[in-house]
This record gives structure tokens, sequence and C-alpha cells, in this order.
């Protein structure tokens, strides 16, 4: 069997279509207990979390959410693949009027609470969360580990953080709008030396993060692709036209809130 170029390798390993990742993602499976590496399955608490961190495969400190072991592997061949994925966005709505009417330790302890709540809804739906940037949180939804079904996984997180935060209903306690879009995104490791993240780059991701800037406050803004990729019922559902800034072309949506 000839070798595989890094680019085939990093394509199969994000598809899901790499048997020897499939075989160590059912081998870590079969020990408790989550939460787990996003790539390779190694559980991070419990009796297996004991275990992975005595060999050396507990959460790494660059990306909490990857082990030690893929982050080593993703150092050694670095690069990645031009995929399909799903991303959402989520951003609290009216941060900066928020800060201004608490004090600044308080304040804190509410962006928090909300990277918490964010993260343990992006993991429920196999996602991964890219980064949390000022008052925004950026997940991404692989094929390879959040299944076929990953811009239906990224709309239903997308819910999931409206309820977690009380945004559907009358008072949230912080409020966030929300974008999801699908589409073909490079995926793996950017950066050099010690300043290297694994991440998507491309139109896909800079058209979410124009969606999500639209989005009203308890609302997710579903393109009209993931929509369709995720099998959205939109019956019932406004759609809207927007203009994304730096964009040329119009893009559709959906409007979802917690109500629908």
């Amino acid at each position: 069997m000839a070798k595989l170029t890094p680019e085939e390798m990093w394509e199969r390993m994000l598809t899901g279509d790499w048997p020897r990742l499939q075989r160590i993602r059912r081998m870590w499976g079969a020990l408790p207990s989550p939460p787990r590496c996003k790539l390779c399955n190694a559980p991070f608490r419990g009796p297996g979390g004991v275990l992975m961190r005595a060999i050396r495969y507990g959460p790494s400190t660059l990306n909490r959410r990857l082990c030690k072991w893929c982050i080593r592997a993703a150092h050694k061949h670095p690069g990645g693949a031009e995929i399909e994925i799903s991303i959402l966005f989520v951003d609290v709505r009216g941060s900066t009027a928020i800060a201004e009417k608490m004090l600044s330790e308080e304040f804190s302890r509410l962006m928090s609470r909300f990277y918490g709540a964010a993260a343990e809804v992006i993991d429920d739906w196999d996602g991964i969360v890219d980064k949390f940037v000022g008052d925004s949180a950026v997940a991404l939804f692989i094929p390879g580990f959040a299944g076929s079904d990953h811009a239906a996984n990224a709309i239903a997180a997308a819910r999931g953080l409206l309820e977690q935060t009380g945004n559907d209903g009358p008072e949230p306690w912080i409020p966030v709008g929300a974008g999801v879009h699908t589409g073909r995104s490079f995926v793996g490791t950017v950066g050099e030396g010690d300043a290297r993240d694994f991440t998507a780059l491309g139109d896909t991701v800079n058209t979410t993060a124009r969606l999500t800037a639209l989005a009203g406050a308890g609302e997710i803004l579903v393109s009209a692709e993931a929509a369709t990729a995720g099998g959205l019922d939109t019956t019932g559902l406004e759609r809207r036209t927007l203009e994304l800034r730096g964009k040329d072309q119009t893009v559709d949506a959906w409007v979802v809130n917690g109500s629908t």
C-alpha cells in the first residue's frame, strides 16, 4: 500500500476515513469517562483519564479539547486538508454596555460562566471549541468527529446554547446571538514553531463570523447551506437575504430562536 502524503492523511482523519484512527477511537472509547480528546477519543476523567495521564495522553495545555499525543502528532505532521465542515459562532450581544454596568471582576465571572456553558454544549454535540475570543465562542463541527450530521449538530448546539443562557425565554442571564454556516474550509495546524494551533481557515469561517454579527439577541442565523446540509425544518421560519461586510454576494439565512 502506498504511503499516504500528509494532506491525504489529514483528509482521511478529518473525514473519518482513516481506519487507524477509527480503531484508536473505538479502543479509547471503551474506557471511562468524558470529556474526551476530540480527535483520538482518549478519556480525560475517571479511571481512563488516570491511565491516559500516566502514558502522557492527558489534556494539552495548548488546546484543552485535544490530548498531548494528538497535539504532538499534529506538530510532527503539520498541514491539513480542505474539507466541508460546519462552523458555529456565538457572540454576546451588547457586551460593552454590560461591562460598563458591572465591576470588572463581576464581568469576568459572567464571561467565564458563558465560556463554560458554550464548552459544555459544544462538547455534547461533538464539536470542537476552536477558540474563545473576547465575548465570542467559535466551534468547529468536523465530519470525522461530529459525523455526517455535522451541520445538524452545529444547529442543535446553537439551540442548546440559547437554552443554557436563558435566551429561549424573556430574561436571559446573558444575551447571545449565533450564526451557523456550512462550507469548505482548510482544517489543520497553522503557524510555526511553538505558535501552532489546530483551527480552520477560509471564507467559510469569515462568512460565519459576518453572519453572527447580524444576529440579534436570542437569534440564530442559519445559512441556507447549513440549513440544507442539516435538514433544518424551515416551516414557519423567517428567511432573510443579508449583505455581509466584505462580501460582494448576499447570503440567504433562516432565523431560528429559542421558541422555534
